[in-house]
């Protein structure tokens, strides 16, 4: 892939202390910064500490009020857009409907006394009957995604094409790119819509905590104690895939009961071979070519937590 960022730094939550500030300071680049803070929503514009953090001379890309006028000057699209997120919304539920047997299959087997020689093979099955589900929903995401961009094509059209021109000059100047978290899929569907990924060629990213989610292969949604339901994570959509072979898991140590070898073995084992990431406030994980981690812990099979070794 040709248009790949140069570098690319994932970060946790930034709550009390802005971390992506600090490591661009760190980077040295040249020019202004630029953000993007879609996954807020209709609060993207609530950005001075963030841009402060970021210098004088940071700006915000503004995708999601883009994406609004885009909506407004183009009833079309936005009737199209609409439907498809109704059809998102409508295949998560039936794939946790079917989810939720597919891994309490796996648990009570796991569970189950008996000879191993006869349950293992049953448990490698359910197992894999799991991930195969996984694969079968982001699949079908995709065949989503893919039947609405053949009829809409938005590039093409011109209420996008202009918003698209336009960011793709505020780019130029700018080195480093910034990406926030907040609501993935409404993160991901701006930077889709915009065609943002092919406008990141030779730059640095920084992408904090739901923002590193998007730029992965997979969005995994997770939380082991939820207000309602089983707490089973779940394949939310398909992310960027500009860095590979990780699950990114901002808050893990709020969300996750770490402390459950069952729970953290079958998580890991789960989402192999990609590595599940803790992205916990202050850790730093930087892809250019290759992995390097500072503070990044993992989701071992063995239903451990521990160091992520990576290359130095």
């Amino acid at each position: 892939m040709n248009d790949r960022p140069a570098r690319i730094v994932l970060l946790g939550p930034q709550r009390e202390r802005h971390d992506a500030g600090t490591v661009v300071a760190g980077l040295g680049e040249p020019g202004p910064v630029a953000l993007i803070t879609a996954g807020w929503q209709e609060w993207e514009e609530d950005d001075a500490r963030v841009r402060g953090a970021l210098g004088p001379d940071a700006f915000n890309l503004r995708l999601w009020g883009r994406a609004e006028r885009v909506w407004r000057d183009d009833p079309d699209l936005a009737a199209g857009h609409h439907a498809l997120q109704d059809a998102v919304r409508l295949l998560r539920r039936a794939y946790n409907v079917r989810l939720a047997r597919a891994m309490d299959a796996w648990i009570d087997l796991q569970a189950l006394a008996g000879d191993a020689a006869v349950l293992d093979p049953e448990r490698d099955a359910a197992l894999e009957a799991v991930r195969a589900l996984d694969r079968y929903h982001a699949d079908r995401l995709r065949v989503l995604r893919d039947a609405f961009y053949r009829r809409y094509d938005p590039l093409m059209r011109g209420s996008v094409g202009r918003e698209r021109e336009d960011i793709r000059r505020a780019l130029e100047p700018a080195r480093v790119v910034v990406i926030e978290g907040g609501h993935v899929p409404a993160l991901l569907n701006r930077l889709r819509l915009f065609g943002v990924d092919g406008l990141l060629a030779a730059k640095t990213v920084v992408a904090c905590s739901g923002g590193a989610m998007a730029l992965a292969e997979r969005v995994v949604l997770f939380h082991d104690s939820p207000p309602w339901g089983p707490g089973h994570a779940e394949v939310g959509e398909v992310g960027l895939g500009l860095v590979p072979g990780v699950v990114a898991l901002p808050h893990a140590s709020e969300r996750l009961r770490l402390d459950d070898t069952d729970r953290v073995s079958r998580f890991a084992r789960r989402f192999e071979p990609d590595t599940c990431v803790l992205l916990d406030p202050g850790v730093r994980l930087e892809w250019a070519n290759g992995w390097r981690s500072q503070r990044v812990q993992r989701l071992a099979p063995s239903g451990r937590v521990e160091p992520w070794r990576t290359a130095a």
